[in-house]
């Protein structure tokens, strides 16, 4: 049960856990330090950051809509996705597709996943995913645009807090290390009410179900990378990040009422 002492904790650290969530998810450069326990919480506030992110994105699309075609809009969206969250997810994206596909043991797939180098199955797995992205907001309707842009980086950010707090670390070092030792439940609990209320906010009762097929697809990537890796790492948070985010870009027209 959440304590008094908790309570105290989540005041006393409300700016701290924000700005901590804002330097982690975005290029924002604050050049701060924070302590285990500032990074831990700021996982509350991942929802808060990735509805920022979507709004950016979502005035972003209004304003290039004006003059620009929209394939052309759609290419520069994902182009400013990438360079609001510095590449980051990307990168823990195309090193899991590395060392998923070559690969043999969990100790050569993490050692792997550590090397920096990109390898030709994450070259090839990220222009999949940007495909996939693209097609998705060209024939995204306009009438689920928004929520769809909002909705996005919300549910995404909410699946790292959900899988660092449900399943183990794969590695004794490292920031996902650091992540997981701060995941309390009560934290994973206030970054899912964020996150239902922002869906139900813009989709009303398609939005529970949104929530219900992102958690579905999260618990199938994270159950599949824990049997591969012993657990999971940094690299597998943003994995699950980068795949949720597309999927999240195909349901919510499926689910509010379909593309035609």
């Amino acid at each position: 049960m959440i304590t008094y002492g908790d309570l105290r904790d989540s005041g006393k650290n409300f700016g701290k856990g924000f700005l901590a969530a804002l330097q982690f998810l975005t290029i924002i450069p604050l050049r701060r330090v924070f302590s285990e326990r500032e990074i831990g919480h700021s996982l509350v506030y991942f929802p808060v950051v990735g509805l920022g992110i979507g709004g950016l994105l979502y005035g972003l699309d209004c304003l290039f809509i004006l003059f620009l075609p929209l394939p052309l809009g759609s290419a520069l969206l994902i182009v400013a996705l990438v360079l609001i969250s510095g590449a980051n997810h990307l990168d823990g994206f195309i090193d899991t597709c590395d060392g998923m596909a070559a690969g043999r043991s969990t100790e050569q797939r993490l050692d792997i996943m550590h090397d920096s180098h990109a390898g030709s199955f994450g070259v090839v797995g990220v222009c999949c995913l940007f495909l996939l992205k693209y097609v998705s907001l060209l024939f995204l309707p306009g009438s689920y645009r928004m929520a769809a842009l909002l909705l996005m980086p919300v549910l995404s950010r909410w699946a790292m807090v959900y899988a660092l707090s449900a399943y183990p670390a794969a590695r004794n070092e490292g920031l996902g290390k650091t992540y997981k030792g701060q995941a309390k439940w009560w934290r994973l609990a206030i970054a899912t009410l964020i996150a239902i209320a922002v869906s139900v906010g813009l989709m009303k009762l398609s939005g529970l179900a949104l929530m219900a097929a992102i958690w579905l697809i999260v618990l199938i990537l994270a159950g599949f990378l824990k049997r591969r890796l012993g657990g999971l790492t940094g690299d597998s948070y943003g994995a699950i990040n980068e795949m949720t985010e597309v999927s999240a870009l195909i349901l919510v027209p499926l689910i509010a009422g379909g593309y035609f």
